[in-house]
């Protein structure tokens, strides 16, 4: 995907969570941001090459399991710098193991530690390529999305049609609704939305069809919620 003449987007869908790793970068500078390498960093990382950037920063969405089980091979093969909210930090470090373990995957040691901590408005910036961080908790209480050129990044907070589960450890369904219907769905209608599973949508689209937006906008009407 190219957007404008120096912007390229590719996705790739990794590990038994089919989940979306995206790897922005810009074609004149060579610089990239790594946004949720899930799994298979050797892949990411030949992704990337074929793309002909360097990768500089890794940004994650959140922390839960199949977001976080290439972060280390993406990491030490590059040295770019790991972000995460700082809210995430201990579904980080512990919240992933269980996990793991009732799917059989062996991840070692796990993910490093965050080098940065990122913040709502944070400007996640390479040479020809910059992303906002828009904090949205509710699927995990340190989820992030990412906005820049009229592309939203939402990790697991806003699917086509859908929204990211609440039932886990942190989850919070009023805060993710609150966070889609506040902060994600006002941004412009054209804006392409780039989740961390699934097909691509738009703010338009889910702002009309999404039934979990369309059930929490009446209950606001009806001042429930």
């Amino acid at each position: 995907m190219e957007v404008a003449n120096e912007l390229m987007i590719r996705g790739i869908v990794v590990g038994v969570f089919q989940e979306n790793c995206w790897v922005v970068g810009n074609r004149r500078t060579g610089e990239a941001i790594c946004i949720d390498p899930g799994d298979q960093p050797d892949e990411i990382l030949a992704l990337a090459a074929d793309m002909g950037v360097r990768i500089k920063y890794i940004a994650n969405s959140h922390a839960h399991v199949d977001h976080i089980l290439g972060v280390a091979g993406v990491h030490a093969a590059t040295g770019a710098k790991f972000l995460l909210h700082e809210d995430d930090l201990n579904l980080l470090r512990t919240g992933w193991k269980g996990a793991a373990e009732r799917f059989g995957i062996d991840v070692g040691e796990g993910p490093p530690d965050p080098d940065m901590f990122v913040q709502d408005g944070d400007k996640v910036e390479v040479d020809g390529l910059q992303l906002t961080a828009i904090t949205t908790p509710g699927h995990t209480p340190g989820s992030v999305s990412y906005y820049s050129e009229g592309m939203l990044f939402s990790g697991d907070t806003l699917f086509r049609g859908s929204i990211g589960r609440t039932d886990l450890p942190g989850g919070d369904m009023m805060q993710e609704m609150t966070s889609i219907c506040d902060r994600l769905l006002v941004l412009p209608d054209e804006t392409l939305v780039l989740p961390g599973h699934m097909e691509q949508t738009s703010v338009a689209f889910e702002k009309e069809n999404n039934p979990f937006v369309q059930q929490f906008m009446q209950l606001r009407a009806q001042g429930k919620a």
